[in-house]
């Protein structure tokens, strides 16, 4: 099984309502990629939401742990992904004093 192979039979395992989960090699290493679903139905371009992007090690895919590595990776990723889509914050460069 490839690195690629392994990382995809990995993400099969998850299922979530609002995002889907792929992999793809880009540029010689494997990348998880995070998306919505129905992104064209929320206007996501509009409100600047965007595909995030988050490399693989290899010796992460080759390590007998991978699935919980994995699983732990998944979620951090989607954290941030997740917080990236704020609109505004109290640190946002527009927050009223």
């Amino acid at each position: 099984m490839t690195p690629l192979e392994k990382v995809r039979a990995e993400i099969g395992r998850y299922q979530h309502a609002l995002l889907s989960f792929s992999a793809r090699e880009h540029n010689g290493a494997i990348e998880l990629v995070i998306e919505l679903k129905d992104s064209d139905s929320i206007n996501a371009k509009g409100l600047g939401l965007h595909t995030y992007y988050a490399p693989i090690h290899p010796r992460d895919i080759e390590h007998s742990q991978f699935p919980w590595t994995f699983q732990r990776y998944l979620y951090d990723c989607m954290h941030d992904y997740l917080v990236e889509m704020f609109l505004h914050t109290p640190q946002s460069r527009d927050a009223a004093p």
